[in-house]
């Protein structure tokens, strides 16, 4: 959320940041805002002028009181009466004109950094920078449902009995490797000195609504019947929601952490043959890294945190590149991004298994995230980057530590973590 004054003094900026987001019928809310702010602020002043007014008198009819006048001291309370009723219009007009502004600015979108493309869509992101060397073997790389259940290791039938569409169950090796990734990827992170966590799994509307635009929040929470709770879609919402209405020491930045968590997600729309199995799902398993961080500093830790994803996957022997987003491809509340994408042999092309967002104060504003400076607080930075998603990732190591035979590598990483072993076989 952008700060209002910022909107005030910087109009046509806000407009144009709009259009190079192609949200063009976003644009009569800029003018919205700044009309309500003013009405807002003039109600605000004239009621602190009443105020003042009312303390004058009252102190007058306390001196009436004193000299006997108590008639004239009567018609003063009059005055003081008509005060309040207009004090409490007032400050009921003042509540209303506060919601109706924050409804617009929380849909007017974030200043885009200056790096980042313009472009309609993510058909329109831009290549950075490749990492390992892709490979396309001689023999033929089956659909990743097909290797998992050449190791018996998926039942997608009793999942769609129990839960329907979009939900797995998953078994023996495939599980094992499964669970050895997550546990990899926690290490790997507190090796790389974040602090981990597991967070809640459900939270409330204020954080929902303080972590994420409108927009992301209608096509992907699960809101919990009868209560206020959502399951969350990734851990990035409850470790930002952590430090709702705080103010940190400077003392006590950066904040590195890295959280395990469930995700739940409604993946709105249809998808192709290559996204069914366990790639676009409703339900999976990640591990994320989380920064909070005086806004001096978020652009070295962007680069921190999407160079750790990039270093897990080439751990692995996955070869990975790296997008930058587009501006139409970015949602309302980030200053940037950049996606991590796997080599997928089968598919003879890259896929998303990352994405690395700084959103610059963008939550802190609606959460209240600030920072205890010598001049005064101010608001903090956050960024989020996903270290690994299985069951997606498990889609690109089996496909890259497949073997003629059917059998699967392990990497030297993770056999510690699958009982030594150094390859599955069916």
């Amino acid at each position: 959320m952008l700060d209002i004054k910022f909107v005030r003094e910087n109009p046509d900026i806000v407009k144009e940041n709009i259009k190079k987001k192609f949200q063009d019928a976003k644009l009569p809310l800029v003018d919205e805002a700044i009309d309500l702010d003013r009405r807002f602020r003039e109600s605000k002043s004239r009621a602190d002028s009443l105020r003042a007014e009312r303390n004058r008198i009252s102190k007058e009819i306390g001196g009436l009181m004193a000299k006997g006048l108590r008639e004239e001291a009567e018609k003063t309370k009059q005055k003081v009466a008509a005060i309040a009723q207009e004090l409490k219009d007032l400050e009921e007009q003042e509540e209303t004109l506060t919601a109706e502004l924050r409804k617009r600015m929380l849909v007017i979108p974030n200043i885009i950094a200056d790096t980042v493309p313009i472009g309609k869509d993510d058909s329109e992101n831009v290549e950075i920078e490749r990492f390992g060397e892709p490979v396309v073997p001689e023999y033929e790389i089956p659909y990743h449902v097909d290797i998992m259940e050449s190791f018996n290791g998926i039942d997608l039938d009793a999942a769609r009995k129990t839960s329907g569409n979009g939900f797995y169950y998953l078994r023996g090796d495939i599980a094992r490797l499964h669970s050895a990734i997550l546990s990899y990827a926690r290490d790997f992170m507190i090796d790389r000195g974040f602090t981990y966590y597991v967070p809640p799994f459900m939270i409330r509307s204020d954080v929902v609504t303080g972590v994420m635009s409108f927009a992301e929040m209608e096509n992907m929470m699960y809101k919990i019947e009868g209560e206020d709770l959502y399951l969350i879609g990734t851990s990035e919402h409850s470790m930002i929601g952590k430090f709702i209405d705080t103010i940190l020491p400077e003392s006590d930045l950066p904040q590195t952490l890295t959280s395990y968590s469930p995700c739940f997600r409604k993946e709105v729309g249809a998808h192709g043959i290559e996204e069914r199995g366990v790639y676009r799902i409703h339900q999976f398993e990640k591990q994320e890294m989380i920064v909070v961080c005086k806004p001096e500093e978020s652009d070295k830790w962007y680069d921190v945190l999407w160079q750790n994803t990039v270093d897990f996957f080439r751990s692995l022997d996955i070869p990975v590149r790296t997008l930058e987003c587009c501006s139409g491809d970015l949602a309302d509340l980030k200053v940037k991004s950049l996606d991590v994408e796997a080599w997928s042999p089968r598919q003879q092309k890259y896929f998303e298994v990352g994405s690395c967002s700084n959103l610059g104060d963008a939550q802190a504003r609606r959460l209240g995230i600030r920072i205890k400076g010598e001049n005064g607080n101010y608001f903090a930075h956050t960024l989020n980057n996903t270290v690994v998603a299985p069951p997606r990732m498990l889609i690109a190591f089996l496909e890259n530590n497949l073997n003629a035979d059917g059998s699967v590598n392990i990497p030297a990483p993770l056999r510690m973590y699958m009982g030594g072993k150094d390859k599955i076989t069916k």
